[in-house]
């Protein structure tokens, strides 16, 4: 088990961060209308193509890294420097377009992935219905065979990415099993709810959907695949996104509280002199480094060890997304006024951390599942 990253890892992770935290300084990533969240990712997606990071986990030829764990390290560059845009190319690019090879690709899903590569369409992933996730909502989604083609009807919430999409991939069932429906976002019968107004992420997109017979052809559907073994790799995938999204929020309110007690001054010495600021850094310092250790040797484990990789995501799934809570707090107590003011890392940290204990499989949720596999019932 080794986390060190090779010279040419470390240069690309580098290019990641350099590249968009100067595409960063240009304009606010983290707010605006429709319109301009779609612009936004589309043109961050135009920045990120040119470096492969898009390729990362869909396609070997040209990808600047391989494994899980330098994905996750990699995902943890561009997180800490614009989450809303991390979680939307991420649902869209390793969320979906891993989806998209749940199974052989046709050609028609092949191109699809080859577009999302290359940054050229938008990709949503609607698995929950009535909640966040699906532990304990199961799937009302159903597909029905009507001659060659398959009448899909449901609905679906919190869909990230939902209002600027060009594809969906509908999570339902078929046959008495999970299948996942490939659907262009004009296919008749397909509605969008109003976008759905969040405490954080000001800068994501997210709706729900309704689905009223429309009709999908047979090439694109990927499965019907047994439940447990899709919902299972869905929700591993959907949880490293979101602890990866936990270490970028640690790591850019750390920064941010360091750097300012570095350089600011109360009571007429540096605000680091104080002895309590100092011990609030070495502890956000210790809950950011444990967390990324958890969550890399996850990833490391998701690649070395399936079986084994789903109890220990969750742990670092629990561990990761309350510490960037933690963090974010302590950040915002060095920060003092200066933090308090929106649009800031910390205040924007703390406003997205509750976002990763609720998604995916929630923090309270994960306990029981991990309790469960310590006791042998999993």
């Amino acid at each position: 088990m080794n986390f060190d990253f090779s010279e040419k890892e470390k240069t690309f992770l580098a290019q990641v961060s350099n590249t968009m935290a100067t595409f960063s300084k240009a304009q606010d990533l983290e707010s605006g209308d429709l319109s301009m969240i779609r612009n936004h990712l589309t043109d961050s997606l135009a920045v990120l193509a040119p470096l492969d990071y898009l390729k990362i986990g869909l396609l070997k030829e040209g990808a600047p890294l391989s494994g899980t764990l330098a994905l996750m390290a990699a995902m943890e560059q561009l997180s800490g420097i614009a989450p809303s845009i991390f979680l939307s190319v991420e649902m869209s690019t390793r969320l979906f377009g891993r989806i998209l090879r749940l199974q052989e690709p046709t050609d028609d899903r092949l191109k699809i992935v080859e577009k999302l590569a290359s940054g050229e369409v938008i990709g949503a992933v609607a698995l929950s219905e009535s909640a966040m996730n699906v532990e304990n909502d199961p799937l009302a989604t159903v597909g029905i065979r009507e001659g060659g083609r398959i009448a899909v009807s449901g609905a679906k919430s919190y869909v990230v990415n939902g209002p600027i999409a060009d594809w969906f991939a509908v999570v339902g069932r078929l046959d008495d099993q999970t299948a996942v429906y490939l659907i262009e976002k004009e296919a008749p019968g397909l509605t969008l709810t109003e976008r759905i107004e969040t405490m954080g992420y000001d800068g994501l997109a997210i709706c729900g959907l309704g689905l009223d017979s429309v009709m999908v052809p047979e090439n694109h559907i990927i499965g019907p695949i047994e439940t447990s073994r899709c919902l299972d790799l869905l929700k591993l995938w959907e949880n490293q996104i979101l602890i990866a999204a936990a270490l970028g929020m640690m790591k850019s309110s750390f920064e941010a509280a360091r750097d300012y007690a570095k350089t600011h001054r109360s009571g007429g010495k540096p605000v680091i002199a104080y002895q309590e600021v100092g011990f609030k850094l070495s502890e956000m310092l210790t809950l950011y480094q444990t967390s990324q250790l958890y969550a890399y040797r996850a990833a490391w484990m998701a690649d070395e060890d399936p079986k084994e990789a789903g109890v220990l995501t969750l742990c670092a799934k629990v561990f990761c997304t309350e510490a960037a809570e933690s963090v974010a707090g302590k950040a915002l107590q060095i920060l003092s006024g200066e933090g308090y003011r929106s649009g800031g890392a910390a205040e924007r940290a703390y406003r997205c951390a509750k976002f990763g204990q609720i998604a995916g499989i929630s923090t309270e949720i994960a306990r029981v599942r991990i309790g469960d596999a310590a006791l042998g019932r999993r």
